[in-house]
């Protein structure tokens, strides 16, 4: 693929043949708001905020959807796209709710990103009363139609990125909203909870019912199965507070399921988690080193023949160490009673 070089607001930009204005802009470290467009989506342009002049070009077209081509003379901030793009911000703004501190998307919300960057300290409009309820049938998040903004990146995350088409657009004008097939509950659709449209959501439209802002990151790996998904683990307190995926992992490239996004702080943290091996001795199981364990364990073994000896290996573990299971089971135990619990 060749090169090809444009300018942006007098900077000459060299990047690849196929990428976007958009793309150029970001590779040169020019910053243009937007708020529908992720790298993870198809190019959408329906939020009108990246909107650029370029010469020889009739209107404002939308940096994210428009190809960089050789040559091209690309403007990011004259009066026009200052207008437009404080007009449209003005006009979400309007509709949004006015709850910045308490919500759960604070500091961390595009809409105030772009607004502070446009200057946008009050706005001429009337606000909007609410007039959606609330979906807090999802056990892991929850779904405010009110400060949703109409980017689509939740609709197009379900449709693009995990292929299930839980939600979508619905309504035009004023009604228009993100809605379940029949308009039910998310509790009631065919939505798997993977969090995905969570994690895209640019306000706090889409909020996990339990986040707290963590006080440093890990990079960790998940172990609920054998694919690696490496995650992002937020920690405050020693306690996981967060999760998200690492977009640098070869295995999910920043995507998780359901277990891996909501379900490692919990079981992490669980009160009935073993913390050491446990040897049943009148009755009662009492805790032991791991020495004493492994000791009893090699003595059971040893009283058994070969064929009356089972391992069942773990989907949870790596393939490197499921390898090893089979392994011992072949070469030290001599069965080959292998088996694994992947079926599920």
């Amino acid at each position: 693929m060749e090169n090809i070089t444009l300018t942006i607001n007098g900077q000459c930009v060299t990047v690849k043949s196929g990428a976007t204005v958009l793309e150029a802009a970001q590779a040169a470290g020019i910053y243009i708001p937007t708020l529908c467009h992720s790298p993870d989506l198809k190019p959408y342009g329906g939020c009108r905020v990246c909107v650029v002049e370029i010469e020889s070009m009739r209107g404002l077209p939308t940096s994210c959807t428009t190809p960089a081509v050789a040559g091209m003379k690309v403007h990011t901030e004259t009066e026009a796209v200052k207008k437009v793009r404080h007009t449209a911000v003005e006009l979400l703004i309007a509709d949004h709710p006015s709850d910045c501190l308490t919500c759960s998307k604070d500091q961390q919300c595009e809409l105030q990103k772009v607004a502070a960057y446009l200057g946008i300290r009050e706005t001429r409009l009337p606000k909007k009363a609410p007039s959606f309820s609330v979906d807090t049938s999802n056990p892991f998040f929850d779904l405010d139609r009110n400060k949703c903004i109409l980017c689509a990146r939740c609709t197009r995350t379900c449709s693009e990125i995990t292929c299930i088409g839980a939600i979508d657009m619905a309504n035009r004008g004023y009604s228009m909203k993100v809605a379940t097939f029949g308009d039910g509950l998310l509790f009631d659709s065919i939505c798997q909870s993977c969090g995905e449209c969570v994690a895209h959501c640019p306000v706090g439209a889409l909020a996990p019912k339990q986040s707290l802002p963590p006080t440093r990151e890990v990079v960790s790996t998940c172990a609920y199965c054998g694919v690696g998904c490496s995650l992002i683990l937020g920690v405050r307190d020693d306690k996981i507070v967060s999760v998200r995926g690492n977009p640098d992992g070869p295995a999910n490239r920043g995507k998780l399921c359901v277990k891996g996004r909501y379900g490692i702080a919990d079981f992490v943290h669980s009160p009935e988690r073993l913390t050491s091996p446990l040897i049943k001795k009148n009755g009662r199981f009492e805790k032991a080193t791991w020495e004493e364990a492994i000791e009893l364990i090699a003595g059971k073994f040893s009283s058994y023949k070969p064929e009356e000896l089972a391992v069942i290996s773990s989907s949870r573990a790596s393939n490197e160490d499921n390898y090893i299971a089979q392994k011992f089971a072949r070469a030290v135990l001599h069965t080959n009673n292998v088996d694994n619990c992947a079926r599920v």
